[in-house]
């Protein structure tokens, strides 16, 4: 699947500020799921200095400094990239016994998944992996199936466009919330039966019949010589060219489209357009 899409978000401050650097990761990810056929981005005000870096989990991450002031910011993106996983379980297990729960990752991976793999130990999410756990078998595919199933049916889903993600706890609790709330709630019920899992944010198909689109997020889960796999517990699947993977990181604030921040007493206000093509 092409997507063709154009992003653009306004910052707009009530005086004059200085903006502090800044990190962007809005280029979307290039490996064996999907690849980045064009990219442009252009700040406004241009900065006077941009590095593109990859991050410590391999995000394209651009680097901005300024030095005037400003009274508003724009980052705008265009761009088209191709999805290539038309099936979601389109792997080969190597070892059976890895397929089961609760996991127990080889040492060779275990070391390397600590930083994706504690969770809050709040005991409804325990409890409600337990039970989907319970009704699985056992088995690592079925219950993020399930999961991700399950987590759609119990959150309603609304628009939040600032702000950090709910504690995943408070989230089940209030049986609504983000793309983000649910991706947060998602890993937590993973990261309790033993399963390392990373919060990843990009961009999805949506309905053809709604004008407004936003970022989205979800997780992704690692089972061992398959890799990570994406699930949706917003909409209730598996992942697979539906969805664009921009960044992945253990926590949502290290995948966020945006990190940064500015000097001076203005208020500010924000408006974004995102525009996103399929076919």
């Amino acid at each position: 699947m092409i997507f063709d899409i154009e992003h653009a978000t306004r910052y707009d401050y009530s005086e004059p500020v200085r903006l502090e650097p800044m990190a962007v990761r809005l280029r979307p990810r290039a490996d064996r799921s999907q690849r980045l056929l064009h990219f442009r981005m252009v700040l406004d005000p241009e900065p006077a200095g941009l590095t593109e870096i990859s991050d410590l989990e391999g995000n394209d991450t651009a680097l901005a400094r300024f030095t005037q002031e400003t009274t508003s910011l724009q980052i705008a993106t265009r761009l088209q990239a191709e999805t290539l996983r038309v099936n979601p379980f389109d792997y080969l297990v190597l070892d059976a016994g890895l397929m089961q729960l609760p996991m127990n990752y080889p040492s060779s991976e275990s070391d390397a998944l600590v930083r994706y793999s504690k969770p809050s130990g709040d005991p409804e999410v325990e409890a409600t992996a337990q039970r989907v756990l319970k009704s699985s078998g056992g088995s690592a595919p079925i219950f993020l199936t399930r999961l991700s199933e399950h987590l759609a049916s119990v959150v309603e889903g609304e628009v939040r466009l600032e702000g950090e993600p709910f504690a995943p706890g408070e989230t089940l609790r209030r049986g609504r919330g983000s793309c983000r709330d649910a991706a947060v709630l998602f890993m937590d019920a993973c990261r309790s039966v033993g399963l390392a899992a990373r919060f990843v944010s990009g961009y999805q198909e949506g309905d053809p019949k709604v004008e407004e689109k936003y970022l989205h997020a979800w997780a992704e889960v690692y089972l061992s010589s398959v890799g990570w796999r994406g699930f949706d517990p917003t909409l209730g699947l598996a992942v697979s060219d539906r969805h664009l993977a921009v960044a992945a990181a253990p926590d949502p604030g290290s995948a966020a489209p945006f990190d940064g921040s500015y000097r001076g007493t203005a208020v500010s206000s924000m408006k974004a357009n995102l525009q996103v093509r399929v076919h």
